[in-house]
């Protein structure tokens, strides 16, 4: 998973994988364009359904070590997929389409249910074969079936062989060919996870460890973009550059937005991301009091949390407490009327975020979502990315949107060698948000934005040059062309083909992202934190942060306003909605070079050495702007800002 970014220090955790219609979820297999069961007409009691997509791509011949042995544990989910899972997605289609006659007719959660659901008939003969198979059934929800069982009581429940297989140097199990279901079942059976185990298997439960080492950052900062000038630095471009900003607040930010006199009143927000800060409450209200945000009413700011946590280790549970922090205090600050419950997972394990999303759809605590992580679609499962979308798709039928990070890696080839997007911002179902470099001037005044991508040039050992200059890459906002997932019907006629077509085999395909806020992790967000610092001490603390684990909540408080001017009304799954406004004065058409086609632009940062004071030295650097990776963000739709960003306007024209 990847988390939000210190200014400029990229976080990693352990991955998770992720992902209109099912069939566009899936990897372009022969045979296997729709997702779900494979109707066949043959009577046949023993005849089977194929579950599509639950043979991982990575399972082939050349890997095949051999039978998994027959003793071994097994832990799956089986998803139901409900009285109508053609229905749900041709409904939540129509009810998210401003074109649509049935646009903003939202359903309830129970009349959600109801309607797509599974039925009780379904769930019991569901339960009745896998009991009958020899597995054991350790919970039923609304959405699934959780079984346990070893290898020979899967093998013969899911109709396939388990094998092991090399992966990445790794060995795991996985199915050997597609795993499949009764046909008497009648398509009850969306799909089953957790037959590959990578990375599937569950922990022992773990107490929440103390706050993460302490980050600060160093100066001289500009208070706005722009206000001191690094007059006895190396020039670049051509010219004295900036220091970096200190971090804006949410004054700086509603301004650059457009908000206006809107402030989220009446809204909920939701926020998911894994394991719980044990100090938010706390941290939320001394950070808006001293930054000048309204503070939290009571019962403002909510948190449901699981039972026990699993995996902290693994996953760096500390490591969320500052993304947890980083989403509230940032929704806050661009929506701070706004109602936010935080929703945390049991790790940062695909099954545990799952049930963290299903909470707030099942529930419906909020109408906008922010969700601040994702991996890399090399890492996403069909299987998986099936059980995703059928949330984001009963969230759309109930209106509720969800907003993914695009990632922080730019094309990622840098880090894993592999032109790819991110997911689950890759889904067709969510809004994914990319970044950008915000220049807020005097007087909050919006003067610019660039795409975000990082060049980093150190300073030289006699201080009069910068080593190696423009220098390396370091992070940008992801984004790009999906390799699994078709062009949605929204994205029609505004992303050019060059785009579209660019890496699925002259098929058009899913780009990302959708629209971008502020991420850049030198133009980035002031967040306040109780952090460990190295005599062993907690307190609060401040620092600059960034990435689009920045601009996910900024782009779900900017919604969060624009329910309101909508009077409350849900937006809903708002990506129709978002690429309808395209090429208007509603968004910022945020370019690499906002000042001219010759104009680059650049900031000096200077940074502790060891994170936390000067004992160990200052680091001097200069950091270029608009540089990311092999992505361009150019007029009109582009791989680093999707749309562009909210400009005065964008809210209030979702009045009606």
């Amino acid at each position: 998973m990847r988390s939000g970014t210190r200014s400029g220090t990229r976080s990693n955790r352990a991955a998770l994988r992720a992902g209109l219609s099912l069939a566009a979820t899936l990897p372009l297999l022969a045979g296997a364009l729709a997702l779900g069961t494979t109707a066949h007409a043959d009577p046949d009691p023993g005849a089977r359904q194929a579950l599509q997509g639950t043979k991982p791509v990575w399972a082939t011949g050349s890997a095949d070590q051999g039978a998994a042995a027959s003793g071994g544990k097994v832990t799956a989910r089986v998803y139901l997929a409900g009285r109508d899972a053609a229905g749900l997605t041709a409904y939540a289609r129509a009810v998210s389409d401003p074109d649509s006659p049935s646009y903003g007719d939202f359903l309830t959660a129970a009349q959600a249910q109801k309607r797509f659901g599974a039925t009780g008939r379904q769930v019991a003969d569901v339960t009745k074969w896998l009991k009958g198979a020899g597995l054991t059934v350790t919970g039923t929800t609304r959405h699934y079936i959780s079984v346990t069982g070893d290898v020979a009581a899967a093998e013969q429940a899911f109709g396939t062989r388990l094998h092991t297989y090399r992966k990445d140097g790794r060995s795991y199990r996985a199915p050997a060919s597609i795993a499949s279901a009764p046909a008497s079942l009648d398509g009850a059976v969306l799909t089953v996870t957790g037959l590959d185990t990578a990375p599937h298997k569950a922990r022992h439960q773990d107490e929440l460890p103390p706050p993460d080492a302490v980050f600060r950052n160093a100066g001289p900062f500009s208070s706005y973009f722009g206000s001191k000038t690094a007059s006895s630095l190396p020039s670049a471009y051509g010219a004295k550059v900036p220091y970096a900003i200190k971090g804006y607040t949410g004054k700086q930010l509603r301004a650059a937005y457009g908000a206006g006199k809107q402030t989220g009143k009446g809204v909920r927000v939701a926020i998911t991301d894994a394991y719980a800060s044990p100090t938010i409450a706390e941290d939320a209200a001394r950070y808006a009091q001293r930054n000048g945000d309204p503070g939290y009413g009571r019962g403002q700011l909510k948190q449901v949390l699981p039972a026990a946590y699993t995996r902290t280790e693994e996953c760096g549970a500390a490591g969320w407490y500052g993304e947890e922090t980083l989403d509230v205090e940032a929704v806050h600050a661009l929506a701070p009327a706004a109602d936010i419950t935080y929703v945390g997972a049991a790790s940062c394990y695909d099954d545990d975020l799952l049930d963290s999303l299903g909470k707030i759809v099942d529930g419906h605590l909020a109408d906008i979502v922010s969700n601040s992580w994702g991996d890399i679609e090399a890492n996403e499962t069909p299987d998986i990315a099936a059980a995703y979308d059928q949330v984001f798709k009963l969230g759309a039928i109930e209106g509720i949107g969800f907003y993914f990070s695009s990632g922080d890696d730019g094309d990622e080839v840098a880090s894993t060698g592999t032109k790819q997007v991110d997911t689950p911002a890759n889904s067709a179902w969510v809004t994914a948000v990319g970044g950008t470099s915000l220049a807020v001037g005097k007087r909050d005044t919006y003067q610019w934005e660039t795409g975000w991508g990082t060049l980093k040039a150190n300073l030289s050992a006699n201080g009069r040059s910068w080593s190696d200059f423009p220098g390396a890459y370091t992070s940008g906002a992801g984004g790009g062309t999906s390799g699994t997932v078709g062009q949605p019907y929204y994205q029609r006629g505004v992303v050019p083909d060059a785009l579209a077509k660019a890496n699925g085999g002259g098929r058009r395909m899913r780009t990302v992202p959708d629209i971008a806020a502020v991420a850049d992790p030198n133009t980035g967000f002031l967040v306040g934190q109780t952090q460990t610092f190295p005599d062993g001490s907690q307190k609060y603390s401040e620092y600059r942060i960034g990435g689009t684990s920045l601009a996910a909540p900024v782009l779900a408080g900017v919604q969060a306003l624009a329910q309101q001017a909508r009077g409350g009304r849900a937006l809903g799954f708002a990506n129709p909605a978002i690429y309808d406004r395209y090429g208007s004065a509603q968004y910022h058409d945020v370019t690499d070079h906002p000042l001219g086609r010759n104009r680059d632009l650049a900031v000096a940062r200077v940074d502790f050495a060891n994170g936390v004071d000067a004992a160990d030295g200052l680091l001097t650097s200069v950091r270029s702007l608009g540089k990311d990776s092999s992505l361009k963000a150019v007029r009109g739709y582009d791989v680093v800002t999707g749309v562009g960003s909210p400009a005065p306007g964008y809210v209030t024209s979702y009045r009606r």
